[in-house]
């Protein structure tokens, strides 16, 4: 058993034999979010994923290394070391976040993971004054230095131009249709749909306390309606749109934002002042609706503008003239 386990050893006081044991427990874990990464993006990015299978291949060669020579120095029995025996030792991140994570991010991860191991062997070798000790910490560093040449290579192997360039396209398509997409959505529906009820509220009572009331309830109704309706509409699986959870909570949040940009100037007691900054946010957001559809969705300019200041004004006018009526 490891002493002091229970308040978490100190590098600087474990044995070289222990050391090592960290080491080669760290290289099964490293290897495992590897092969992970790889079976999260082997469907739509098989090129990545035979990087991530090769990297994981390349770790067990490294922790194969590490057991011959704690073999050889130290006998059959590996001390059990891990990471969060060690205070202050890098940590990884869970591997069950990475069905949150993007390409881009998990080439990210796996980067950083490589410059930390790395990082952390440097740092050691310099602490060392033993030189069996400073030999092996120097061993680890040049290993883990080589991983990051290694996964370049892998990359430039397995990830040409072409399916980088495939790759990232698929990415940034499937961004599109499981967050910008029902988010856009939701956030027309939200600015568009709430402006009748609130403005009709609005020149009717010309009460700014009864306004924001009935615009929170109408933004967060139209959210919960808007985010139930886009996760039960379509579970992902065959149009590709990514977890309906992940859609439910981007046009149901959006949806309710979009409503409640309009409705939080009510909160002002003065109605004439609440009522300007009102359609001043309305303005703006109409704005930002066409700049989304123009930057995400490849909309003309022109035609978005028009389509969402034209359903805007027009919703608006009916409000207000039911109100004012």
């Amino acid at each position: 058993m490891i002493s002091g386990y229970g308040n978490r050893r100190r590098f600087r006081d474990l044995s070289e034999q222990e050391i090592l044991a960290l080491a080669i427990s760290s290289e099964e874990d490293d290897a495992r979010i590897y092969r992970s990464y790889a079976e999260r993006l082997r469907a739509e990015y098989p090129a990545s994923a035979a990087i991530f299978d090769d990297m994981a291949a390349e770790e067990d060669s490294h922790r194969s290394r590490l057991i011959a020579l704690h073999q050889h120095r130290f006998g059959q029995v590996i001390p059990l070391l891990r990471r969060e025996h060690v205070a202050g030792y890098y940590a990884r991140k869970p591997v069950w976040l990475m069905e949150t994570m993007t390409l881009e991010q998990i080439r990210g991860e796996a980067e950083a993971m490589e410059r930390q191991a790395q990082a952390f062997y440097e740092a050691a070798t310099a602490r060392a004054t033993d030189a069996k000790t400073r030999k092996l910490l120097g061993d680890l560093a040049a290993a883990e230095a080589a991983h990051h040449s290694t996964a370049e290579a892998l990359e430039h192997k397995h990830l040409g131009r072409d399916a980088r360039a495939s790759e990232d396209e698929t990415a940034k398509r499937q961004f599109l249709l499981t967050w910008v997409q029902p988010g856009l959505a939701g956030l027309m529906d939200g600015s568009v749909s709430t402006l009748a009820p609130i403005f009709a509220t609005a020149f009717a009572t010309q009460d700014t306390h009864t306004t924001f009331l009935v615009g929170l309830a109408a933004s967060v109704g139209a959210g919960i309606s808007m985010g139930f309706t886009e996760a039960a509409s379509d579970d992902g699986q065959l149009s590709g749109r990514g977890s309906p959870v992940k859609r439910g909570f981007a046009s149901g949040i959006m949806t309710t934002l979009g409503g409640l940009g309009h409705a939080l100037p009510y909160l002002i007691p003065d109605f004439w002042t609440a009522t300007v900054i009102a359609m001043i946010v309305v303005f703006v957001e109409l704005w930002a609706i066409a700049w989304i559809q123009n930057k995400y969705m490849d909309t003309p300019v022109l035609r978005a503008t028009l389509l969402g200041v034209l359903g805007g004004a027009l919703v608006f006018a009916a409000g207000a003239i039911i109100g004012a009526g």
